[in-house]
């Protein structure tokens, strides 16, 4: 009999979510099932509801900025790639951290590489805690933005975020924060973080689903479209409409997934955020510190996101995610994490670490589980045959 699942991994998606989210997605795609902004029809003009109603609930998560400086594109990797491809210029240098998502590295990369921008990647500490510092330490003339993920998707930790955007501020440069682990976790509120930028994803910690990402841009701040097309108004000429909203939200809309991030919103904002997340930060907390008591095992986790990395002395970070899920049904993600340079400065650039991150639904069974199965790895030998899987002491020296 297989063990019954225990789900943590949502650091990349949350699971489960309330029942109000899946509701309004239904509801959605059953019973509205027409685009935003395309026509005067009753169902049209719900579906542009709904896009209003989640653009309004964006923001006011993000501090009650102007919804209409937010878009809501299809996810948070491509509200990061309209902001950078949209915002720098040849010649540029831009800052990044070694902490960073490849969502924000490799598009960095990509336009470093093919010689529009010069890049500095700042390094972090062995936790993945970014100096403020080094970036002033780095910072050019030419430099026109710095890049920051808000919170490690691999250890947690969260930047000072506060800190960095006064420091380009007053050499006249940007912050572009990527929100993708705090965004309906932490507080995101625009004016404390200094962000001229905010990109975050509605399926992770929003509780939201797939389909649908929020990109906030000040006011004054005008990026390039990244995507052009139809938009369902001013049709009638091949310019991109001049309204941010528009320029940036080209294609049709994902109906039903700004219906799930709505209610996904509204859900988190009756319940408050900060209490919200309080049950996972304690889960993860207690995982970390019983784990940290294990022989052979290193911890990476400080607080913050809801995120325990850890390794296993002498196993593959897979193997070990391979075992929890056949010995206790635990549901991790082992490897790099969509992050590539973090793990040189944590020591684990062989094989990354094994992520197992708490979400609003997990529970007590869940850390006692991931400890229990991990002190199975570490003290037996653990042999499979077929579909069974058991553990046998060491043999005894002689």
């Amino acid at each position: 009999m297989s063990p019954p699942r225990r789900y943590l991994d949502n650091a990349a998606t949350s699971w489960p979510k309330p029942p109000e989210v899946f509701a309004a997605w239904r509801r959605a795609a059953e019973d509205v099932g027409a685009t935003a902004g395309r026509g005067a029809y009753s169902a049209a003009v719900e579906a542009e509801a709904i896009r209003s109603r989640a653009r309004a609930a964006a923001a006011r998560l993000l501090g009650g900025v102007d919804p209409a400086r937010v878009a809501l594109p299809a996810g948070c990797t491509l509200a990061l790639n309209m902001a950078l491809h949209g915002l720098v210029r040849p010649g540029d240098h831009v800052i990044a951290t070694a902490a960073d998502h490849n969502a924000a590295l490799r598009p960095l990369h990509w336009l470093e590489s093919r010689g529009v921008i010069d890049l500095t990647v700042v390094p972090c500490d062995g936790l993945g805690r970014v100096d403020p510092a080094a970036i002033a330490s780095v910072w050019r003339p030419a430099t026109r933005l710095v890049t920051v993920s808000h919170a490690s998707n691999v250890t947690g930790v969260v930047q000072d975020a506060g800190a960095i955007g006064a420091i380009a501020h007053a050499r006249g440069g940007l912050l572009v924060l990527d929100a993708a682990q705090t965004f309906g976790l932490l507080p995101c509120d625009v004016a404390a973080s200094g962000a001229d930028v905010v990109a975050a994803p509605a399926h992770k910690w929003l509780l939201g689903t797939s389909g649908a990402g929020i990109l906030w841009v000040r006011e004054g701040l005008e990026p390039e479209p990244l995507v052009q097309g139809g938009t369902g108004s001013l049709s009638d000429s091949l310019d991109m409409p001049a309204a941010f909203t528009a320029r940036m939200e080209a294609g049709t809309p994902d109906v039903p997934a700004l219906a799930a991030l709505a209610a996904a919103a509204e859900w988190l904002e009756a319940r408050g955020i900060e209490a919200a997340a309080a049950t996972p930060t304690r889960l993860a907390a207690t995982c970390a510190a019983r784990l940290a008591e294990i022989r052979g095992v290193r911890v990476f986790a400080v607080g913050g996101a809801p995120i325990v990395s850890f390794t296993v002395e002498d196993y593959d970070p897979a193997e070990v995610a391979a075992l929890l899920e056949q010995l206790a049904g635990v549901q991790v993600r082992s490897g790099f994490h969509c992050a590539a340079c973090v793990h040189e400065h944590l020591g684990t650039a062989r094989g990354g670490t094994v992520r197992a991150s708490f979400g609003l639904f997990s529970t007590d069974a869940d850390v006692a589980a991931v400890v229990t199965a991990v002190e199975t790895i570490v003290t037996g030998e653990m042999l499979v045959t077929g579909e069974a899987l058991v553990t046998e002491s060491p043999a005894a020296e002689t």
